[in-house]
């Protein structure tokens, strides 16, 4: 096996991921969370009518303070992986850290779509036309940028499976079930099966994914270089 990574360093950057997790998950659900559960991406921003400005401000800040702390919990990933061979995992790193970039984006553009939605919605005529072509306009150049964050998380979770599945990694086979795309996609089941309370968690379904997964990961990776170390393997 490769040389170890440091106990310390595994531990800090795994619980940084998990603050970042936490803290764009709070943010998100105070921008987005709607008690009716009315999140059909119809681009009217309905479920986003009834979220106070207050909500938008403190949500906004949580969000985009905790995003950056994203690319710390990726390099914890990448630590995890690299006894496979120093190359392909750090691909995976650049991939998801480059893909996550857009997805901070995004988050930091959600207070105005909040704040369009709700004049739209209140505004008539002339001033309801004007406000629609800029939701429009925010549609095309910025839901889109949530897209390139989904597509890179598709790709890095496939090769973190693969990866993993060859038992060189420092991770138990098992961590294969619990990579980020298949958590976010359970959240998505949980709203279609139990609404009720699937309302609550796909708002945030990415940050919630992320959260278990870099939980999981930071006990996994610390025990091993833990056992590890004892043993002097």
């Amino acid at each position: 096996m490769n040389e170890l990574p440091n106990h310390n360093i595994i531990k800090i950057t795994g619980l940084v991921g998990i603050l970042a997790a936490f803290l764009v998950g709070t943010g998100e659900f105070l921008l987005h969370y709607s008690p009716l559960g009315d999140y059909a991406d119809d681009g009217q921003y309905v479920y986003l009518l009834q979220v106070s400005e207050s909500r938008v401000t403190l949500g906004h800040f949580f969000a985009v303070i905790g995003a950056p702390l994203y690319l710390v919990g990726f390099w914890h990933m990448y630590l995890g992986l690299k006894p496979f061979g120093k190359i392909i995992p750090l691909v995976i790193f650049f991939v998801t850290a480059y893909g996550f970039i857009f997805g901070t984006i995004w988050i930091g553009s959600r207070a105005s779509i909040v704040l369009l939605a709700q004049a739209h919605f209140a505004a008539e005529g002339a001033d309801s036309e004007v406000l629609r072509r800029l939701m429009d306009f925010y549609i095309l150049h910025s839901e889109t940028l949530l897209e390139v964050t989904r597509v890179t998380t598709l790709l890095s979770s496939l090769a973190f499976i693969i990866l993993v599945l060859t038992g060189k990694t420092l991770y138990p086979r098992w961590m294969a079930i619990f990579n980020p795309i298949l958590l976010l996609i359970s959240s998505f089941i949980l709203f279609a099966v139990a609404p009720s309370i699937g309302k609550y968690t796909l708002p945030i379904a990415l940050n919630v994914g992320y959260f278990i997964f870099f939980t999981l990961s930071t006990l996994q990776l610390a025990k091993v270089c833990k056992q590890q170390k004892l043993t002097g393997n």
